[in-house]
C-alpha cells in the first residue's frame, strides 16, 4: 500500500478492510458489521490530532517528505532544505535525539521556536556534541538548555572522536525517521552548503534506525560525554606545557577506557594469585600513568593510609604524574615532589626522581616504608641506579610501567617480575584508541624456499644457513625493491626500516638497493654506536630511505617518522613480531598509516604463521583461517591486511601443518613425549610442548583420556559409562573461577564418592553443578537417579576422575577475570563474571527435580525460578553467530559499564504479571540475575550478576534498562556495548 499513489492507496485500503470484516464475520457469526462497512469515499488516516483548550484541533506540521520514504537531500534546487525538513519533523515526534559534532547559534536559530514547543510539551530532546576544533559555541548550547534540552559534551581535544551528524525523530506509532549525513548545526551546512544527508524511515529502514538508537544510547551513557555546564565548557582550554599548570586540578573526572580497565583487571588477577611484583606494558600515549593512579586509588580503598613512591627519571614526568594522581584521587593536595630542590615534608606519597633517590638516600630508606612502589619507564631498570632501588625496597605491591619491555641493548628487566608480564595492551586497542597509526599490511610471496634450512627447536631457523639462502638470491632482493615501489609509493620518499636475518643479509640487501639508486644502509650490533645514531638521524630526516637492521630497533628506540616496515627475517616469535611492528606504528606529524611488507617464502612445517598472526589479530586458529579466506574483513578503522594468492596458500597450508591438528598427528605427538624420564606426560605438558589448546584436545567429541589410550599411555580401568563421561569432560573447559576448580579438584579424588547428605548446602549445589554437567547422557535413561546414586556411578570411573583433576589444574592457569561472590544469595555458588552453562546455572540456584540429579530442560528465554524468587535473564549480544548482518536486531546491549538495555519477550507488557514482576522486583522481594554471551555458537554465559530495574520504554515488548551491581570488566563491556566510545 505504501508504494501506491493517493487514490490507489484509498481504494486498496477499502478493499482490504472489507476482506478483514468478512473474515471476522466468518469466524464470529454474531459480529455485526452492517454499520461498519467503509464507503467508496473513504480516506487514508494520516494523523491523530489533539484537541486544544479552546476546542480547536492541534495543527501538527506535516513533514515535507512522507514518513514512509527514504530520500537523499543535497540542498539542491527543487528539494527541501535539510534544515527546513528537520524543522517539519520535530512537531510530530515523541522524542528527538541529536548527535552533532559542531553546533553554532546560526545553525539552531531557525529551529529554536519549534524545539521550544517540543520541550514545552514535555517531550524529550537529547543532544550530543563536542568541543573539538573549538567550533561549537557556548551561546548555542545555552540556548538549547534554556529550552529544556539535555545536552552532553565530549571535551576530548586529542582526537576527533565524534564526527557524526544525525537526527533521530522517535515516534511511538512506529513511524520514526532519522537523518544522517554531513550537515552540522551551522547555517552553511543547514542552508547553503554542498551537503549530503540521507533521510531514513523506520517503516523501510528498521534495522538502521534501531542501530542508530542503541549507538546513541551507548554514547549517552558511556561516560565520554558529560552534562553541559557553561563553567566547565569555558574551562576546557588546550593544555600548555607550563609545569605549574599541569599541577592544577581539572574539573574532569578520570574515566578509564575498556582496554585500560582490562589491563588493571589482569594486574588485580595476578595479585589474587599471589604475585605482587607486576609489569604493565602499553604503548606510549595509552594512559599508563592514569592506570597507575586508578590502581593506587583502589589500593588505598583497601588499605587506608598506604604510602606511595612513584619513581621516574625526569622532573616533567613526575610533575605530570602528580597531576594525574591528584585528578584520580580528587585530592588537590595529594603527593609531594622529590626532585631537584623540591623535598617532601610528610613522605607519605612521594614522586621522586631516580637521581635524587640514588644520592645517598637509599641508605636511610626503610625497605617497607612505602606500601606501593611504581616505577615509570621500567625499561631503564637494568641501570645500576634502578637496580639499587629495587634491591632496597620491599613494598606490598611493586608496579612497573613501560612501553618497551625488551631493551635495545639486550639487558634484562623481566627478572624483577619472575620473567612474566602481568598485563599487556593489545595492538588492536592502541589503534582503536588512536594511540597508534593504522597499518596497511601486505603479505607478499617472495619465491624463497626455506624448507631445507636446518631448524632448531626453540630457536627457529639456523641463522647461518638461512643467511646463505637469502644472500644467494638476487631475484628475491629485487622482488623486495619492486614491492616497496608498488605498495609504499616512491621508494625515494619512504622512511623504511627493514629487519634482516644476519649481518650478511642486511649488507646484501643494502648493496642491491644502493645499486638501484636507493639511499640505503645496513647496521647491526657490530656497527659503532656513533654510526648507528647517525643512521637513525639520517633516516628520520629522509637522508636515508631504507635502513636494514639486524637485532636492533625491535624495542627501546623511538622512531615515529618510520612509515614503512620490511619484514625480511622469518620469525614465528609473537613477541619479536609485535616489537618489529610497533617500530612503525608510532604517531608522527603528517603520518596517517604505516605500510608493512611481510615477505613470505616456502617454510618448513615447524614454522608457525598462526603464532604471529594470532598475536596481531587476537583470534583463534579457526577464526584466522576464516579471516584469510574472506580477506580479513574485521580490522580496526583505517587498517588493511592483504595476502597475495600465493602467500595466502602458503599461510593456510602452514596453519594445517605446523601443529598436530588431526587426530593421528596428536597421537603421534603425545607418543613422542613418552620416554624413560617422562613416561606419563600430563595434559599441561602436552599442551605446552605441542602448542595446542585445551579446545584442540576435546575437538570431535574426543578427550584427553582417549588421546592417552591411543598413544599407549597407561590408563585406569574403565567404568560402565566410560565413553559418555570421557566426552562429557570437554563440557567443563569453560570453567574459569577458583571456587569451582578448587572445590571440584578436592571432590574428584579417587577415594569414595562424596556423601551428599553430609555436605553443606552450598557444597551440595557445587556438586550438583558438576554431576549434572557430566551425567547428562547416563541420566537420560535413568531419570529418577538421585544425586547420591549419580555420584556413586561417576566415581566408578577412575580414569574420568583422573582426567578431571588434570583438566582443572590446566584451567586454573587460564582464568581471565576477577570474580566476586553473590553476596545477596550466599548459598548460591556462582561467581560474578565467571562463565556457566544453563545446567550449572539451574543447579546453582537449587533448581532440580526433588533429590534427582537431573535439572529441568531450559533451552531459551527467561527462566522464572519461583522457589528461589529469581528471574534468570540470559541474552545473546550477536544473534547472527559472528556473521555481520545489517538487519541484526539491536535489542540487548550494554550502554555503559553498569547499565544493560534489554528487551523482553514480545508478549510482555508492563501491566502483565511478568512485566510487574520486572518493574517491582525490589518491592516484591525477587531478584534479577543477568547472563550474557557473545553469540549463539557459545554454549556458556558470563554471569553479569544482580541487576535492578531502572526504567522501561514501550510495550510488548518492554525495553528495560537494568542497573548492574557489579561493573563489567573491560573486555566483556567491549563485547556487549553497542558502541565503545
Amino acid at each position: 500500500v505504501a508504494g501506491l499513489g493517493e487514490g490507489n492507496r484509498v481504494a486498496t485500503g477499502i478493499a482490504l478492510t472489507k476482506r478483514l470484516l468478512d473474515a471476522i464475520t466468518e469466524f464470529v457469526p454474531d459480529f455485526d458489521t452492517a454499520g461498519d462497512q467503509p464507503d467508496k469515499n473513504g480516506s487514508v488516516l494520516k494523523a491523530l490530532e489533539l484537541t486544544m483548550p479552546d476546542g480547536s484541533v492541534e495543527e501538527i506540521p506535516r513533514p515535507l517528505i512522507p514518513l514512509l520514504d527514504t530520500a537523499l537531500l543535497t540542498n539542491a534546487p527543487g528539494e527541501p532544505r535539510v534544515g527546513k525538513q528537520v524543522e517539519t519533523e520535530i512537531g510530530s515526534s515523541d522524542r528527538v535525539d541529536v548527535v552533532m559534532a559542531f553546533i553554532r547559534y546560526s545553525g539552531i536559530a531557525p529551529l529554536l521556536e519549534t524545539l521550544k514547543t517540543h520541550c514545552a510539551a514535555g517531550r524529550r530532546l537529547r543532544i550530543l556534541t563536542t568541543t573539538y576544533t573549538g567550533t561549537t559555541e557556548a551561546r548555542a548550547l545555552d540556548a538549547l538548555v534554556a529550552l529544556g534540552a539535555e545536552v552532553r559534551v565530549s571535551y576530548d581535544l586529542s582526537t576527533t572522536r565524534l564526527h557524526a551528524k544525525a537526527w533521530l525523530f522517535h515516534r511511538d506509532s512506529g513511524f520514526s525517521t532519522a537523518y544522517i549525513g554531513s550537515s552540522n548545526l551551522t547555517h552553511s551546512a543547514q542552508v547553503t552548503g554542498l551537503e549530503w544527508n540521507l533521510r531514513l524511515s523506520e517503516a523501510r529502514n528498521l534495522a538502521v534506525l534501531r542501530k542508530m538508537g542503541c549507538v546513541f544510547d551507548g554514547y549517552w551513557e558511556g561516560g565520554d560525554f558529560r552534562r553541559y555546564s557553561r563553567e566547565e565548557f569555558d574551562a576546557q582550554q588546550p593544555l600548555t606545557s607550563d609545569a605549574s599548570r599541569s599541577l592544577q586540578l581539572s574539573p574532569l573526572e578520570v574515566r578509564l577506557e575498556p582496554f585500560q580497565e582490562r589491563l588493571l583487571e589482569q594486574i588485580a588477577l595476578a595479585r589474587e594469585q599471589g604475585r605482587h611484583r607486576n609489569l604493565l606494558v602499553a604503548a606510549t600515549g595509552t594512559g599508563k600513568t592514569v592506570m597507575a593512579a586508578v590502581d593506587f586509588a583502589r589500593f588505598l580503598e583497601r588499605s587506608p593510609g598506604a604510602r606511595l613512591l612513584f619513581v621516574a627519571h625526569r622532573e616533567e614526568i613526575l610533575a605530570q604524574a602528580l597531576a594525574t594522581f591528584r585528578q584520580a584521587l580528587r585530592r588537590p593536595d595529594f603527593g609531594e615532589l622529590w626532585v631537584g630542590s623540591k623535598r617532601p615534608t610528610r613522605f607519605d606519597h612521594v614522586f621522586a626522581s631516580i637521581q635524587t633517590l640514588s644520592a645517598n638516600v637509599l641508605d636511610h630508606l626503610e625497605a617497607k616504608h612505602f606500601h606501593m612502589v611504581i616505577v615509570d619507564e621500567f625499561h631503564h631498570a637494568a641501570a645500576p641506579t634502578y637496580a639499587a632501588l629495587l634491591d632496597k625496597v620491599n613494598p606490598v605491591e611493586l608496579l612497573g610501567l613501560t612501553a618497551t619491555p625488551e631493551r635495545g641493548d639486550g639487558l634484562p628487566i623481566l627478572h624483577w617480575f619472575d620473567g612474566r608480564i602481568a598485563a599487556e595492551m593489545r595492538l588492536w586497542d592502541a589503534i582503536d584508541q588512536h594511540r597508534l597509526v593504522p597499518f596497511l599490511y601486505f603479505g607478499i610471496a617472495d619465491g624463497t624456499d626455506l624448507r631445507a634450512v636446518k631448524w632448531r627447536r626453540g630457536h627457529g631457523y639456523d641463522t647461518e644457513q638461512l643467511s646463505r639462502v637469502l644472500c644467494a638470491n638476487e631475484p628475491y632482493a629485487r622482488t623486495v625493491l619492486q614491492s616497496v615501489e608498488r605498495f609504499a609509493g616512491d621508494v625515494h620518499k619512504v622512511r623504511a626500516l627493514a629487519f634482516c636475518a644476519s649481518v650478511a643479509h642486511a649488507e646484501f640487501m643494502a648493496r642491491v638497493f644502493l645499486t638501484e639508486g636507493v639511499r640505503a644502509m645496513a647496521v647491526s650490533g657490530a656497527t659503532p654506536w656513533q654510526e648507528r645514531s647517525k643512521a637513525l638521524e639520517d633516516l628520520k630526516a629522509g637522508r636515508i630511505n631504507v635502513l636494514f637492521a639486524v637485532d636492533l630497533f625491535n624495542e627501546g628506540v623511538d622512531l615515529p617518522p618510520v612509515d614503512t616496515l620490511l619484514l625480511l627475517r622469518p620469525t614465528d616469535s609473537a613477541t619479536l613480531f609485535l616489537q618489529q611492528l610497533g617500530r612503525g606504528l608510532r604517531r608522527a606529524p603528517g603520518k596517517s598509516a604505516c605500510t608493512v611488507l611481510d615477505f613470505v617464502g616456502q617454510h618448513r612445517k615447524e614454522y608457525r604463521f598462526d603464532v604471529r598472526f594470532n598475536a596481531l589479530l587476537g583470534c583463534t586458529r579457526a577464526e584466522l583461517e576464516k579471516s584469510i579466506k574472506t580477506g580479513f574483513p574485521y580490522l580496526p578503522a583505517g587498517c588493511s591486511l592483504q595476502l597475495d594468492p600465493v602467500a595466502s596458500e602458503i599461510v593456510l597450508r602452514s596453519l594445517k601443518d605446523a601443529i598436530p591438528s588431526h587426530w593421528n598427528a596428536k597421537v603421534d605427538a603425545l607418543r613422542g613425549l613418552m620416554n624413560a624420564e617422562n613416561a606419563q606426560p600430563s595434559l599441561a605438558q602436552f599442551l605446552q610442548e605441542t602448542g595446542l589448546e585445551v579446545t584442540d584436545v576435546y575437538a570431535g567429541d574426543k578427550s584427553w583420556s582417549d588421546l592417552c589410550a591411543a598413544a599407549g599411555v597407561r590408563c585406569h580401568e574403565s567404568g560402565p559409562h566410560e565413553d559418555a563421561l570421557r566426552h562429557a569432560c570437554g563440557r567443563l573447559r569453560h570453567v574459569d573461577d577458583l571456587v569451582r576448580l578448587d572445590t571440584w579438584a578436592q571432590m574428584v579424588q579417587p577415594e569414595l564418592a562424596p556423601q551428599v547428605a553430609s555436605l553443606a548446602y552450598r557444597e551440595s549445589r557445587l556438586l550438583r553443578m558438576l554431576v549434572a554437567s557430566l551425567m547428562q547422557s547416563p541420566l537420560k535413561t535413568a531419570k529418577d537417579t538421585t544425586m547420591q546414586e549419580a555420584c556413586d556411578i561417576l566415581w566408578q570411573h577412575p580414569q574420568v576422575l583422573a582426567e578431571l583433576r588434570e583438566l582443572f589444574a590446566v584451567l586454573r592457569s587460564t582464568i581471565q577475570h576477577l570474580t566476586a561472590p553473590l553476596d545477596s544469595h550466599p548459598v548460591v555458588p556462582l561467581q560474578v563474571h565467571a562463565r556457566y552453562s544453563r545446567i550449572e546455572i539451574l543447579a546453582a540456584f537449587g533448581i532440580g527435580i526433588g533429590d534427582a540429579a537431573r535439572t529441568p530442560d531450559w533451552r531459551e528465554g527467561v527462566y522464572w525460578a519461583e522457589s528461589a524468587a529469581v528471574d534468570i535473564l540470559p541474552f545473546t549480544r550477536d544473534k547472527t553467530s559472528g556473521h555481520f548482518s545489517p538487519t541484526t536486531s539491536y535489542h540487548d546491549y550494554a550502554t555503559n559499564f553498569s547499565t544493560i538495555h534489554w528487551q523482553s519477550q514480545n508478549s510482555t507488557s508492563s501491566e502483565s504479571p511478568t512485566g510487574r514482576r520486572y518493574r517491582d522486583h525490589v518491592k516484591l522481594g525477587s531478584s534479577i540475575m543477568v547472563f550474557s554471551r557473545r553469540d549463539t555458537a557459545d554454549k556458556t554465559y558470563h554471569f553479569l550478576g544482580p541487576a535492578t530495574y531502572v526504567r522501561h520504554e514501550g510495550e510488548r515488548p518492554m525495553s528495560i534498562t537494568w542497573k548492574l551491581k557489579h561493573p563489567l570488566p573491560g573486555d566483556i563491556y567491549a563485547v556487549l556495548a553497542a558502541v565503545v566510545a
